[in-house]
């Protein structure tokens, strides 16, 4: 059974100020809090979204603290809506091609890589699919950069994870570390 896992979300920094505790996905987080400061993550992995409705930018946090919007690699303290990434046991596998439809050069993960370009020449992945897990897109290399969910299925073009361009600099499985 998958388990979710529980989110708190402060109104201010360093865990002050009104809070709001969830453990479901939410759509609209601002009749709650007017602003996310800070948030602790209890248990699970979820992703934050800049906008209402699971949109904007994308922000992956697993068990831990962030006492800012710097810790979780935001560049605002708008947090609008969050979705629970079920607990994934076993094994992590995706396939990355090089052009959109899964054509093209392709490659498999089961493992994080840090610096794509050491393993993938083709410099850009134009679709994907999550065959175990999910996983995070990372814009640049090291985990820089804005990321991008993929969760079970498939990815015909770069714009079905919500990018704006094929470019992902590294990949890492999303686990409740």
């Amino acid at each position: 059974m998958e388990q979710v896992g529980k989110i708190i979300f402060y109104q201010d920094q360093n865990f002050q100020g009104d809070y709001y505790e969830c453990s479901s996905d939410c759509p609209e987080l601002s009749s709650h809090l007017s602003r996310c400061g800070s948030v602790r993550v209890k248990s699970g992995a979820w992703v934050l979204f800049e906008r209402p409705n699971y949109l904007g930018g994308q922000y992956v946090l697993t068990s831990g603290e962030y006492p800012d919007y710097h810790h979780w690699k935001g560049s605002t303290d708008s947090v609008r809506s969050c979705h629970a990434i079920p607990n994934f046991s076993g094994t992590f596998r995706i396939r990355v091609y090089e052009k959109p439809d899964f054509s093209g050069q392709m490659l498999e993960c089961t493992q994080d890589v840090k610096q794509l370009s050491d393993v993938w020449s083709p410099g850009a992945i134009h679709s994907a699919q999550v065959q175990d897990g999910a996983w995070i897109f990372y814009e640049l290399p090291d985990y820089r950069g804005r990321q991008y969910l993929l969760e079970r299925g498939q990815y015909r073009r770069f714009g079905e994870w919500a990018a704006m361009e094929p470019t992902v600099g590294s990949l890492r499985r999303v686990r409740d570390i």
